[in-house]
């Protein structure tokens, strides 16, 4: 998948212009209940801990060896200082933070919104339940309560969650926010004919038979069956089984609170209600956002924000060019996109050193591979599979991605964003150096010694994924294995390589694929890569199309653990294993080149967006 339309459409990865890549599968019902039998309440007692340090990821494309990222936050400066680090801290408030994009809002209404960038907007002017805490480094993918006042009480078998959100909360005209107002907006995301384009986990998980078609098309009062409001400040969520995942549902836009009476609906996007610190003052489509102070938001109800400026400008610009010129003249302050500076806007920087020393390129989450298809001639044998990784050259694929600063080498495809991950590499693919003797020793043990011919498929839409197949190709020859690469107009590819069938007909053994997660759990990185029960006639995301018992049977435990340490330990194991069957050729865990103004305060890299937190910037003396 790409820079997102997913985060996505239900179960196809594709890619939203300007929007982070992101990616997932909706997991059956039933196969979520076998996934996931066992209690999770000690995951919601350690809401906020996710288990073992990362020691992932690099900062100059070598081998993954980057310090944990998570000790305390003083002032930092320099390339890179807003990855781990705060960049020059102020409580100062005041000023317009001016922001610039070059492609608008998937949308602004919470429940619709997919683009990664765009909840990290939103988090401006909409709360949630839980959100993630506004710290740099691994704290970053914490959750903590945001409406509500603690912590959910979860019944002893799992299932049931309570949550009682805070006292006081009050809509942008001063209409108080009650639990009846998130079931609502929970609801919304029900009616797919109406809320299109968002998440629809809630659906996937709530349902559960009663066919419920959203608030637009109920008849009766009661609404969704599996979420109760016996109260004003009380939300009862009652799941068909447990799932160590729905702490993290509950950051989503879904729950942000909805006023019935204000609902509009297909166009609530245009104006919706907020509950956090700005409101929007004007929204022209296309062209430009405007938030102002929401004079009915009470910095008493809200631990997260701070709400610095005194006002936000989103200008709408399609030209990364023209976009990136006015970061680096000072005229705007940030990419609210933050995918990455345009080629010539990046070497400036790097070759500046006072501009690269505003600069940073953390790990969006992230992470480009090559899948090889195991139902496929000869990738139906591990020995063929294992050849194609000992003789590929990751350090020409890592440059035709761009080079360092647009990924890191890696040896698995876990992102070092991922609770679970680590620098495994047992084909010691980080060095950067292919062994065509150990590829060549495969090649004999899998029958083939002078090697074989297959077809690799890429989009053409994406030009360094065309490159980096074109580089895999030439160094693969070395080897002997020759590679006939195939470029299908985007708005085919995904369909292609999401059909099994169409995969087989086609002959191809190597798909070029990336993939990341809707939030920080491995479930929702690895399963829909190598679950063989995910794998679908249409949609199919496990391109590799692994079905390995042991990997399934790892799945499981993972669900039913509920402890989040334990839950990552397992996750690390379920990832080495997958790397050892040889299925992903992980080409680089992708970083994004991003400049910030010299004159922005609170800048810190949310590891759970993987992008600088906005909710939390200032601008400088606080005067424009």
């Amino acid at each position: 998948m790409a820079a997102r339309p997913s985060r996505h459409l239900p179960g196809r990865p594709a890619t939203r212009p300007g929007g982070r890549v992101w990616a997932r599968r909706i997991v059956a019902i039933g196969v979520a209940a076998a996934l996931v039998g066992g209690g999770v309440t000690a995951l919601v007692v350690h809401l906020g801990k996710d288990g073992k340090k990362n020691n992932a990821g690099t900062r100059d494309g070598g081998s993954p060896t980057t310090p944990p990222v998570d000790d305390p936050a003083p002032a930092a400066a320099g390339f890179d200082a807003a990855v781990g680090k705060v960049v020059n801290p102020s409580t100062k408030k005041g000023g317009t933070l001016r922001l610039v994009t070059a492609n608008d809002a998937d949308s602004w209404d919470p429940a619709r919104a997919y683009y990664g960038w765009v909840w990290n907007v939103q988090r401006l002017y909409s709360r949630t339940l839980f959100t993630y805490a506004t710290e740099p480094g691994e704290k970053g993918r914490e959750l903590v309560p945001d409406l509500a006042e603690a912590r959910p009480e979860v019944s002893s078998d799992g299932k049931t969650y309570t949550v009682r959100i805070r006292s006081g909360l009050k809509f942008e005209d001063g209409t108080s926010i009650t639990s009846r107002d998130i079931k609502y907006a929970i609801e919304r995301s029900f009616a797919v004919d109406v809320i299109t384009g968002g998440p629809t986990y809630f659906k996937e998980l709530l349902d559960q038979g009663q066919d419920y078609r959203g608030p637009y098309e109920d008849t009766g009062d009661g609404g969704l069956d599996s979420v109760e409001v016996p109260d004003e400040r009380t939300l009862v969520f009652r799941l068909k089984a447990p799932d160590s995942r729905f702490p993290y549902l509950l950051t989503l836009g879904a729950t942000a609170p909805v006023p019935k009476a204000k609902d509009t609906r297909g166009r609530y996007g245009l104006k919706p209600v907020a509950s956090g610190p700005y409101r929007i003052d004007s929204y022209r489509p296309g062209v430009s956002l405007t938030l102002v102070r929401n004079p009915h938001w009470d910095p008493a109800t809200d631990p997260v924000r701070k709400a610095l400026p005194d006002r936000v400008e989103l200008a709408v610009n399609s030209s990364p060019e023209l976009n990136a010129n006015q970061l680096l003249s000072g005229a705007v302050d940030l990419d609210a996109s933050q995918t990455g500076l345009p080629p010539a806007a990046s070497a400036k920087v790097l070759t500046d050193p006072e501009l690269k020393a505003h600069a940073d390129a953390p790990f969006s989450g992230v992470t480009r591979s090559i899948a090889m298809v195991s139902r496929t001639a000869p990738f139906d044998n591990a020995h063929c599979r294992k050849a194609v990784l000992y003789a590929a050259d990751t350090a020409v694929l890592q440059t035709a991605q761009g080079g360092p600063t647009s990924g890191t080498r890696r040896g698995n495809i876990l992102p070092p964003t991922v609770p679970g991950s680590d620098d495994y590499d047992p084909f010691d693919l980080a060095t950067g150096k292919p062994r065509i003797a150990k590829a060549k020793e495969e090649l004999t043990r899998c029958g083939r010694p002078n090697g074989f011919g297959t077809k690799l498929v890429v989009s053409n839409g994406r030009p360094k994924d065309v490159a980096t197949a074109e580089a895999l190709r030439q160094t693969l020859k070395a080897a002997g294995i020759t590679v006939e690469v195939d470029q299908l107009d985007y708005a085919k590819y995904y369909d292609t390589v999401g059909s099994p069938a169409e995969i087989e007909e086609k002959g191809y053994g190597l798909i070029m694929t990336n993939w990341s997660a809707d939030f920080p759990h491995a479930s929702t990185f690895l399963q829909p890569l190598a679950d063989g029960r995910m794998i679908v006639p249409q949609g199919n995301t496990n391109h590799a199309q692994v079905n390995d018992r042991s990997l399934n049977d790892l799945f499981d435990q993972a669900g039913k653990e509920s402890d989040p340490g334990k839950v990552a330990e397992l996750h690390r194991t379920l990832n080495h294993k997958l790397t050892d069957g040889a299925y992903y050729l992980p080409v680089v865990a992708t970083r994004n080149l991003n400049y910030r103004s010299p004159r922005l305060t609170n800048v810190y890299v949310n590891q759970a967006y993987g992008m600088v937190d906005i909710q939390a910037l200032g601008v400088g003396s606080g005067k424009d």
